[in-house]
């Protein structure tokens, strides 16, 4: 089967001749070191960035639960995205970090794996829910939060090589 191009003259893996979607084989490629870091934000008010960091919120520890939620969520990326092959994760690390410039929250997921497709899914998976459950956890106070911003930072090995955002 061909693969159609997409719109910038690359290939689309995950499409077929006909345009069906379908999973790549990856069973002939090399198994290497590959690592993806995302990010996300939330976006909220003073008082609830302030609630939060202060481990006053109702329903617990706000950072420590969005960090678990993230980490749970790379590892089940595969059960949440059609397309995408489980992967025996070696390393899954979430950082939140305060922003009041914001003001809010950032978060940074990285993902590691030994094995034969990268982990961007699952990089960003884990921002994702981890904003998610920011969100969560701080909605009963401030339903106007704004989750934004997710995206890929980096990505390292595979035949496609390494990626670093420009931004």
């Amino acid at each position: 089967m061909s693969d159609t191009p997409s719109a910038a003259g690359s290939r689309l893996t995950h499409i077929g001749a006909s345009g069906e979607a379908h999973m790549v084989d990856v069973g002939e490629k090399a198994e290497t070191v590959r690592t993806a870091v995302a990010e996300g934000s939330v976006r909220m008010q003073p008082a609830t960035l302030a609630m939060i960091l202060e481990g006053n919120a109702r329903k617990g520890d706000v950072l420590g639960t969005a960090r678990i939620a993230g980490i749970m969520a790379a590892k089940k990326a595969h059960e949440l995205i059609p397309l995408c092959h489980p992967l025996l994760l070696t390393k899954v690390s979430v950082d939140i970090e305060a922003d009041p410039d914001l003001p809010g929250l950032r978060v940074q997921a990285l993902a590691r794996v030994t094995g034969k497709t990268g982990v961007e899914m699952e990089a960003l998976t884990a921002a994702s829910v981890a904003c998610l459950t920011i969100y969560d956890m701080a909605k009963a106070v401030d339903r106007a939060m704004v989750i934004s911003e997710i995206r890929l930072v980096s990505k390292t090995g595979g035949k496609s090589g390494d990626y670093q955002s420009g931004a």
